[in-house]
């Protein structure tokens, strides 16, 4: 099988030009024998990707974009697409492709089947994937006047070749009329029940497994394990000792669900504006937009929603403002200021403490400088451990579109590890206070949070310079036994200064 990752300089000795030029007009399998010609859908069948979404989510320019979409009711979806087609910055080679379905394909190939792109997609998508695969004689698609989809396409391939005089290749209810026509189906993706109902009257060739519904793709996008991060907003209820506050346990509760609708609509759009980045990673290329287990339009959708839960949400709990701008800042990180070094990392560890600001504002209770200078470097620590895991992983030039390069790892290194110090340093500071010292019946046992918090920020360090750290430290904390060690130390610790006279 062709490699389906070429370089670029592989794609492009790829010849597209060997495509033959469709000439609707004109028959050349009048009396054919042997296989009929193949004609295969692109999207959702050879690649499980919508290239016309994938392709306004990566415009080479945000102002055509927006002309292309005010002119779209006046001038068509044909001339919509090829006006996309024109602006988008979409590399075909890192579609993720049906390996199953191009398997098939090489071997009617090898057999000597004429294939053909059939697809909706515009034709300067259709010639880029075409002339990427390398496997098809000619391609017929939309051309800017003619969008070329549902029973458009049944009368262009009927014209092309005859009624019944082709096998088509698809995947969903927009192609019945297309089956219709034809003399054979291939049904890929296709649903169960779909598929039963084209197998009453078409003749099928070929089936490949119907994939599940994307509903736990959705789930995995939504990132629920990040939610952790929420759990911030309940400390100004633990250092301001107001455990028997229930108002205040109600709207931490409902700041707290604000801030997990808000954040998993974030991750939907950051993986969404990161997909193409996120398909040159090594791991990251299997998250669900980067492996098309989830369509764009789907988690799109989904973003929207969640994000007006949680702007509901925080006007219940009154903390409408403090998400609003945590939704603002993450946007705004997702889109630009994650490419900027040390504002990305800087703006990372804000959104850390905005969450327990959030929660002093929900529930009352104010926060001290002491806990905000400890999480802020707490947070800013993690998050450059974050992106030290990320670039000690790819060891190239650049980690994706953060904007480091591999020299800046030392330098990293040390920040994050200064930052680490420096919030022992605090916490130590707090602890000695008087102030701190009257507020328990046992002030000395705090002292050991100091060494315990310490202790495992540096064990995070030197999972990080060992390679064993995942690029994101929350998810490997969460599966670390000596994590829930350390953070079950603490709790203990501070329960038994609280409550215990020593």
């Amino acid at each position: 099988m062709r490699d389906l990752h070429p370089s670029d300089a592989q794609a492009e000795a790829i010849p597209v030009d060997r495509m033959t030029a469709v000439t609707l007009e004109r028959k050349i399998f009048p009396e054919a024998t042997g296989p009929l010609p193949l004609c295969v859908d692109l999207d959702g069948t050879l690649t499980p990707a919508d290239t016309l979404m994938e392709s306004l989510i990566a415009p080479r320019s945000i102002a055509q974009l927006a002309r292309a979409l005010l002119a779209l009711p006046f001038t068509g979806r044909a001339a919509f697409k090829a006006r996309i087609a024109a602006n988008t910055a979409l590399d075909v080679s890192l579609l993720p492709y049906n390996l199953s379905l191009l398997r098939y394909l090489e071997t009617q190939k090898r057999s000597g089947r004429h294939l053909t792109l059939a697809t909706a997609a515009d034709r300067a998508i259709a010639n880029a994937v075409a002339g990427h695969i390398g496997l098809f004689d000619e391609i017929i698609a939309s051309d800017g006047t003619c969008n070329l989809k549902g029973r458009t396409k049944a009368a262009a391939l009927r014209l092309r070749f005859g009624n019944e005089g082709f096998s088509y290749a698809g995947n969903d209810a927009s192609d019945v009329a297309i089956w219709e026509a034809s003399g054979g189906a291939i049904l890929v993706n296709t649903p169960p029940g779909l598929a039963r109902r084209v197998g009453r009257t078409i003749p099928v060739e070929e089936t490949f497994p119907h994939r599940a519904a994307p509903w736990s793709a959705l789930l995995r996008a939504m990132r629920p394990h990040q939610w952790v991060k929420s759990l911030l907003v309940f400390i100004p209820i633990f250092t301001a000792h107001a455990l028997g506050d229930i108002a205040a346990w109600i709207n931490a509760m409902l700041v707290f669900a604000a801030f997990c609708a808000t954040a998993s609509s974030i991750y939907l759009v950051n993986d969404a504006a990161d997909i193409a980045a996120d398909r040159r990673h090594p791991r990251k290329r299997h998250r669900p937009f980067a492996s098309g287990a989830l369509p764009l339009a789907t988690g799109l959708t989904m973003a929207g929603f969640l994000a007006v839960l949680g702007a509901g949400l925080a006007a219940a709990s009154g903390t409408l403002a403090v998400i609003a701008t945590y939704a603002a800042l993450s946007v705004a990180y997702s889109l630009k200021l994650k490419q900027m070094p040390l504002v990305d990392v800087f703006l990372l560890g804000a959104l850390y403490t905005i969450r327990l600001f959030g929660g002093g504002v929900a529930t009352g209770h104010d926060l001290s400088l002491w806990l905000l200078a400890f999480s802020g470097f707490l947070f800013l620590g993690l998050a450059l451990l974050k992106r030290v895991a990320e670039l000690g992983a790819t060891q190239q030039g650049s980690s994706g579109r953060r904007g480091y390069m591999a020299g800046d790892l030392p330098v990293l290194q040390m920040l994050g590890c200064a930052a680490s110090f420096a919030s022992s340093m605090v916490l130590a500071l707090f602890v000695q206070r008087e102030a701190t010292a009257a507020q328990y019946a046992s002030p000395g046992l705090l002292w050991g949070i100091v060494p315990v918090m310490l202790f495992w920020q540096c064990r995070l360090w030197l999972s990080t310079a060992r390679g064993y750290m995942h690029d994101d430290p929350i998810i490997y904390s969460a599966r670390d036994w000596v994590s829930w060690i350390v953070g079950g130390t603490v709790l203990l610790l501070l329960l038994l200064a609280y409550s215990l006279p020593l």
